[in-house]
């Protein structure tokens, strides 16, 4: 099969196209043959490396992935050929007391499709069929690949981890990244009233488009979290979604007596300081959480296909060219989901 990996940590010129053996299924597992890719920023990350990780190389980037499924493993009976999926990148072992919990986001032994397994930068994958989700014949494979890790991780840490509820207020720092133009979607649909923290005004038009309420351009505002407080009638937000990690102090700054602070990632870095005075003093709420149990999956994808929510769609680019792709994603120049046309 067509793949993208790569031998060596560093820069997007290590992806190389090139040919891969395709996967048998095994038993419980199916063969997806994979016509859209969507890209994370995990991809970069994992591409550059980090101290400890270890990977099997040549490596496979990519959790995102819908296409068709044309094999089967023994005692698959869910699933048939022909049936068009879309992928949940979240993988349990299916057999740890979390899993049976239904917390499989938790597993003891977690595994990240595209971090610490082989991905979907390819024509073919095969997995346990429990991490797929059945989509019907006519729907656009590219809304399916692009919805699946940002909406289950939005909706995992808004509805189930945050309890967000209707005519709260949400402050989302960042306007242009999947995460967080899945989370105004959703903060949108559950009744809230929604403040986005934007680097740009194009970004901040399109958190508008999606439903934003109150528009921060932070490169003129140092201090936003004055602006925060201000369109709150000095009260402050009921919750922050901050996947960026240094944004940290002006996000507890922005919210009121007993609010939380949401995050599922540190896009700006993972080491910062915090004024724990802010913690304690306002009784407020750190709470993390990472992707979702496949039961918030699947409630996100059923919402999918409903047409209730939708992703921001980027630019659709060939998979040969994935190192431009991810080149477009490192330095921000996206307006949503990248996705990648494998054909």
């Amino acid at each position: 099969m067509k793949t993208i990996l790569f031998h060596q940590h560093c820069g997007p010129e290590v992806l190389q196209y090139a040919d891969f053996p395709t996967p048998e299924p095994k038993a419980g597992e199916a063969l997806v043959h994979l016509h859209i890719a969507a890209l994370n920023h995990v991809d970069v990350t994992v591409r550059k490396g980090w101290p400890g990780l270890k990977l099997k190389l040549p490596h496979i980037d990519g959790a995102d992935g819908a296409g068709e499924i044309v094999q089967l493993g023994d005692g698959v009976t869910d699933f048939s050929i022909g049936d068009h999926v879309v992928i949940n990148a979240n993988i349990g072992c299916g057999k740890c007391e979390y899993c049976l919990a239904g917390k499989d986001n938790m597993c003891r032994d977690w595994n990240l499709l595209g971090e610490t397994m082989r991905g979907t930068y390819a024509e073919y994958i095969s997995l346990p069929t429990r991490q797929l989700y059945k989509l019907p014949p006519d729907f656009d494979l590219r809304i399916a690949a692009a919805s699946a890790l940002v909406f289950q991780t939005a909706w995992h840490s808004l509805i189930t981890r945050g309890n967000l509820r209707a005519g709260e207020t949400v402050v989302i720092v960042g306007a242009g990244g999947g995460v967080n133009t899945a989370s105004i979607q959703i903060a949108k649909f559950s009744g809230a009233r929604i403040i986005v923290v934007g680097s740009d005004a194009k970004k901040l038009k399109l958190a508008e488009s999606l439903g934003a309420d109150v528009l921060i351009d932070r490169s003129k505002e140092d201090d936003w979290s004055k602006v925060v407080y201000s369109s709150t009638n000095k009260r402050g937000a009921d919750l922050v979604v901050d996947n960026v990690g240094i944004t940290f102090p002006l996000s507890l700054r922005s919210l009121r007596k007993g609010g939380r602070l949401l995050t599922v990632g540190n896009s700006g870095g993972p080491k910062f300081e915090i004024d724990n005075r802010l913690i304690f003093a306002k009784h407020l709420s750190i709470i993390g959480s990472t992707m979702s149990p496949i039961k918030d999956f699947i409630t996100a994808m059923d919402l999918i296909v409903a047409g209730k929510l939708y992703p921001a769609l980027d630019q659709s680019i060939p998979l040969k060219d994935a190192a431009a792709a991810q080149e477009r994603l490192e330095k921000g120049q996206q307006f949503g989901k990248i996705t990648l046309d494998i054909g």
